[in-house]
């Protein structure tokens, strides 16, 4: 389902946070739980895997991770500010201490000047505190752009723990 170099960043991160004793929560968007299914493809994840919040909808952001809608109204939903506050929502919402959030503009549609399609926001808490990245991968497809998403959101979730 995921191609090898994505698995093997998920088994780093499952090792990690089994080293550290820590727990996980991922906050997607666009990638629609893709991340959630990378890291619990790996055998031994749920010692590990708190829970995934799926958010496609601003109420969903606003419901499940209390994302203030005014900050979604201010600067959309596909931002900086909504992606960090995404990941400190399922920190709040769970029992994990490293969490990593997504949200951004997978296409083919949904795109405008300022924020086109392939635009992501990724941020990612955890005892070292938070981290935001925002990638333009372009449009390259939606497919594309959700597997580029995975990439990245396991990568940050690697520098979170290697940091813990």
């Amino acid at each position: 389902m995921f191609p090898d170099d994505i698995l093997d960043a998920a088994r780093a991160v499952i090792a990690a946070a089994q080293a550290r004793g820590l727990t996980i929560a991922t906050a997607e968007s666009c990638t629609g739980g893709l991340v959630a299914a990378a890291l619990t493809a790996v055998r031994g994840s749920s010692a590990v895997v708190d829970r995934g919040f799926v958010t496609y909808s601003n109420a969903a952001k606003a419901q499940a991770l209390g994302v203030a809608e005014d900050i979604i109204n201010q600067h959309g939903a596909v931002s900086e500010p909504v992606a960090r506050a995404m990941a400190a929502g399922a920190q709040r919402h769970s029992d994990a201490q490293v969490t990593v959030a997504i949200t951004g503009i997978a296409g083919p549609g949904g795109g405008s000047a300022e924020k086109p399609v392939g635009l992501v926001h990724f941020a990612a808490s955890g005892p070292a505190g938070q981290v935001h990245e925002m990638k333009r991968f372009g449009d390259i497809g939606r497919d594309a752009i959700r597997i580029e998403s995975v990439r990245v959101a396991v990568s940050l979730l690697q520098d979170r723990l290697a940091d813990a």
